[in-house]
């Protein structure tokens, strides 16, 4: 190493080392250690490598809903394709509806404790002391040739022991009869399917989900993803096409997963004339089934059935709702590449917002993710309105928000708006990018909730929406108890799994595309992400990767910080300084007022300023020695840099990160004349010091107020530290008497 820059080196570590007496912390080291290594599975930019592959699982499916007994008994051919490296001596099949036997190993819970003051209901989540039969009666399994096949029941999943190994690029079939009762959806706390009914016209609305036995996902990064289901960490799926009849009874609608392939025999004439009418209305929805029709239909229980049938292709999953009750609206979206039927069935409770604002809602849904992500490619996108939940299936919904005796708050409007978006949103993920949901919940709520609240931002801007200010109260919070956003989904807090798992992650990619990366940058890479992996099972590493692949930005510091620790944002306008450069030609008497500054400013040195009434401290400049310049030959232009620097105000600010959140810093000036003017300096700033940066600017102007993060960008959790002067917090005394005041 050369003498020069070895002293040099000496000189500047000495400094950095007064500066900052802390730990290191190492805030922006690589994540590769913390995230799985690229293989050829999946490569280091991000995308699926050469070698990546998935398995494949086609479904035909015949189900009769028994609405006197509420049970659905059904028969399936499961043809599974083993697409993977793996010879295969047993398949996983997931059994959901076991999650609601009493005996499940996570029944209470979620719930779990007394008080000397219970609601009924809530005690029936907790003990239920009425009970009522629950899960899967399974029938059969056989193999191709229709032998038997030995299953073991763990719980939700279901082992089925093959007769013959399943080699590496062969696939297999898979016969299952099986039945369950269907529960009230009323008794159980998360419930997502089941049935609601009302008492008024003793009719019932059936949401059918998680209704017949479903492959595992196996895959490159884990194997078999054989995790129980416990309600809060949702599903991991394959994709297959899907032939399914449904028989119901005969006055029943079914509102469904894919397309309708026997109109003629489950529509009448007039409905098929108004489908094909909503088929050219891009402006409006039509009415299928009006509220008279309906109303004729809720009058009789129909003792004949009928059978529905329905083709659905390149899905993971399927589910329908039916029930007497449904009204139906529908209308057509053009985008560009691909028209959609949208649609909605509700029953006369939700009327009126439902037929003025359902269909409305997954249009705009439609038309925003598409532009965002790729266009929605299925034939249907469905709302179904039920009570007290939001969720999604693909091509189809169910959505909570009614009004009481047709009246509905504006704030209860907006949420049932915003529900119906989140969960159209839902189709692109994650299902078509099929992240794993049972694992990283935040991959399909976080990135569907940074969708659904542009939606609103820019189809609804009178509605509230997501900003980095939602996620300061959970941030906030006791660190004892909060978790990393990459907590497993089953791991987190009913109480946070909301903040964090949707919010934060929502808040940390509008942080990204409108404060770090920029609007057009990132959403390029959004989109890359999007394209890269639909139809496939993307893990978080893919979507680190792909957002730096595709905008030339490191970011593991963000990552690190945001998605693997509980740290928070606290930046502290510590200190500012404020000089101007001493000129050896002004007047006598500028020299003496210059020269008792610098002496007062020398002997408080040690003392942080509180504003700036104390004038410009004076800095000296004197010539540069020789030696200083080392072997360059080249001498500055000190004259003109000095003339440069005259009547010019140098401010040194030092800024403190006392959350321990590293962000770029977003500075505001206010100058004695009213004028402002914005500095952005990047988180790179921190590298040196994760503990207190300090930085020089040069204004030409004289400064009355800096502010910090002004805009609010960074989720600042403490924004009374973020100005200088600083400002003074009012005493409990002065608060009350401020109200009085008013009062």
């Amino acid at each position: 190493m050369r003498f020069f820059l070895y002293l040099f080196l000496t000189l500047f570590s000495s400094s950095i080392l007064n500066a900052q007496n802390q730990p290191w912390q190492g805030k922006f080291e690589p994540i590769d250690r913390i995230i799985a290594p690229p293989n050829i599975y999946r490569t280091a930019s991000g995308a699926p490598g050469k070698a990546y592959w998935q398995q494949r699982a086609n479904y035909k499916i015949k189900a009769t809903l028994d609405e006197k007994n509420n049970t659905l008994t059904g028969e399936e051919t499961i043809t599974y394709f083993n697409n993977s490296p793996d010879n295969l001596s047993y398949l996983w099949i997931q059994l959901e509806q076991n999650v609601n036997k009493k005996e499940n190993e996570d029944f209470g819970a979620v719930n779990n404790r007394i008080k000397d003051s219970i609601t009924t209901r809530q005690m029936q989540f907790l003990t239920r002391p009425i009970d009522f039969p629950a899960g899967y009666t399974i029938k059969y399994v056989k193999d191709n040739d229709g032998k038997a096949i030995k299953t073991m029941v763990n719980n939700t999943m279901m082992k089925v022991k093959l007769n013959t190994v399943l080699k590496s690029g062969e696939s297999t079939n898979i016969s299952i009869a099986w039945s369950y009762p269907i529960t009230d959806r009323s008794l159980f706390l998360l419930s997502r399917e089941g049935y609601e009914y009302f008492p008024e016209d003793d009719n019932t609305v059936y949401l059918i989900a998680h209704w017949f036995p479903r492959m595992a996902v196996y895959n490159d990064t884990e194997g078999w993803q054989n995790q129980q289901f416990h309600k809060l960490g949702e599903f991991a799926l394959e994709f297959g096409d899907y032939e399914v009849e449904i028989t119901v009874p005969e006055n029943h609608i079914v509102a469904s997963t894919g397309l309708l392939q026997n109109s003629e025999s489950v529509l009448t004439k007039t409905q098929r004339k108004r489908m094909d009418k909503a088929k050219k209305s891009f402006d409006k929805p039509i009415m299928i089934i009006t509220k008279k029709e309906a109303e004729f239909n809720e009058k009789e229980k129909s003792s004949k059935q009928k059978t529905w049938k329905f083709s659905a292709k390149n899905v993971r999953d399927f589910a329908f709702a039916s029930s007497r009750k449904f009204m139906w609206d529908a209308q057509a979206v053009k985008l560009p590449t691909n028209t959609v039927m949208a649609m909605s069935f509700y029953p006369k409770e939700g009327l009126p917002v439902w037929q003025g604002e359902s269909t409305k809602a997954i249009v705009h849904a439609l038309e925003v993710y598409s532009e965002a992500t790729f266009d929605y490619p299925y034939p249907v996108a469905i709302s179904v309105n039920t009570s007290n939940i939001g969720m999604e299936f693909p091509m189809i919904s169910f959505n909570g928000g009614r009004p009481k005796n047709g009246k509905i708050s504006d704030a209860a409007k907006a949420s049932m708006i915003g529900t119906i978006i989140h969960e159209v949103g839902h189709n692109w993920f994650p299902m078509i990018v099929s992240s794993d949901e049972r694992k990283w919940m935040w991959m399909d709520e976080g990135l569907n909730t940074f969708l659904h609240h542009r939606t609103l931002a820019e189809r609804y801007p009178n509605f509230n929406s997501v900003t980095p200010k939602s996620i300061v109260p959970f941030m906030s919070g006791d660190k004892n108890i909060l978790r990393p956003i990459m907590t497993t989904s089953d791991n987190e807090l009913l109480s946070q799994f909301g903040a964090n798992f949707y919010l934060k992650p929502t808040v940390g990619l509008q942080m990204l595309r409108n404060s770090i990366i920029g609007k057009e940058l990132f959403d390029d890479a959004f989109k890359e992400y999007a394209n890269r992996w639909k139809y496939k099972h993307p893990n978080p590493a893919d979507l680190f990767r792909t957002i730096e692949d595709a905008t030339a930005t490191n970011l593991d510091w963000f990552y690190r910080g945001w998605f693997f620790t509980t740290d928070h944002v606290d930046m502290e306008l510590n200190n500012v300084k404020w000089f101007q450069v001493h000129e050896e030609n002004i007047n006598i008497e500028d020299q003496q007022k210059a020269r008792k500054l610098k002496i007062e400013s020398n002997n408080n040195n040690n003392e942080l300023a509180k504003d700036f009434s104390s004038g410009p401290e004076v800095i000296t400049m004197t010539s540069t020695p020789d030696a200083s310049y080392g072997q360059f030959l080249s001498r500055l232009n000190e004259p003109e840099i000095r003339k440069q620097l005259s009547g010019k105000n140098i401010y040194e600010v030092t800024i403190k990160n006392v959350g321990g959140l590293v962000m770029p810093i977003t500075i505001e000036w206010i100058f004695t004349d009213g004028t402002t003017e914005i500095d952005r300096l990047p988180a790179e700033i921190w590298r040196r010091n994760e503990y207190e940066t300090q930085q020089t600017f040069i204004k030409n102007k004289e400064v009355s107020k800096i502010n910090l993060d002004p805009n609010f960008e960074f989720a600042d959790t403490n924004v009374k530290n973020n100005s200088f002067p600083k400002t003074k917090a009012k005493s409990g005394f002065d608060v009350f008497k401020t109200k009085k005041a008013k009062n």
